[in-house]
């Protein structure tokens, strides 16, 4: 995750199903108002903000491992106007806290690591024995259609040399091989569940944003002055094949993989 160059601002504008997605997954929290709960993958922050307001006697920290993302976090919201809410750069492959949280939570940030092996290890090891996790993210065949646009625009000849060794970035799992590792990881699991949802942004510009600040593994790898070039050749072919809606919406299918599972007492 963290190599990738991020505009912290430009994401905030554009991470608005992110934050929709966030608020349904925070009401399955059930939170009490006095869990220590930990954020992993918090990026700006506005998530891990919402969430300190139903911890009043609580305490939320969110990490992340772009340093542009935690900055942007700890000036929006500054300690002195939320005590309970703190941020830390922190790379979710190397937790290092110790039976602290009562609650683990993380939306649509894990999918950008391809082995949770070291993931898991560290948020079990965070949780106070009883703790609880609530994780959501890219699964598989998520963003399909997009996925493919993009392979083709990948092999077009002005694209193909900056892709010649390009490995798939995300790690996209189904239920099956996430149970496998959670058991592994010693949770018990209850509940692994694979959810269709339609990412919507408005028109050709929206969709464009999106790709600009979410798809880094595939923009980063061409030089600066051709970023835009190629993200609106992705925008262009992407709508040729699924034309926005009548109401002017980019639509683009997604799969999540949602999970809730405890560290034993």
């Amino acid at each position: 995750m963290s190599h990738y160059t991020w505009n912290a601002a430009d994401y905030e504008k554009h991470s608005g199903a992110q934050q929709q997605w966030a608020r349904e997954l925070i009401d399955k929290l059930t939170l009490s108002g006095t869990e220590h709960l930990l954020d992993v993958g918090c990026g700006e922050g506005k998530v891990t903000a919402e969430l300190a307001r139903y911890l009043p006697a609580g305490q939320i920290i969110g990490i992340d491992s772009a340093a542009e993302m935690i900055r942007l976090a700890q000036k929006r919201y500054p300690r002195h106007a939320h005590p309970n809410l703190s941020f830390s750069v922190m790379d979710a492959r190397s937790i290092t806290f110790a039976q602290r949280f009562d609650v683990v939570f993380s939306n649509a940030a894990l999918h950008w690591i391809k082995d949770h092996r070291p993931v898991l290890a560290g948020i079990y090891q965070s949780l106070k024995p009883g703790g609880r996790i609530l994780l959501q993210m890219g699964g598989q065949g998520n963003a399909a259609a997009m996925v493919a646009v993009l392979d083709e625009c990948m092999a077009q000849p002005a694209w193909q040399p900056y892709f010649h060794d390009f490995d798939f970035p995300y790690g996209f799992f189904g239920a099956e091989t996430y149970r496998t590792l959670l058991t592994e990881a010693g949770f018990n699991i209850g509940r692994i569940e694979m959810i269709p949802k339609t990412m919507e942004q408005n028109g050709k510009a929206g969709l464009m944003g999106w790709l600009r600040t979410t798809w880094l593994p595939y923009t980063q790898r061409l030089p600066q002055n051709l970023r835009e070039t190629f993200i609106e050749n992705i925008a262009d072919h992407y709508l040729a094949q699924y034309p926005l809606t009548a109401a002017g919406k980019a639509q683009v299918g997604m799969m999540r993989i949602e999970i809730e599972a405890s560290r034993p007492l």
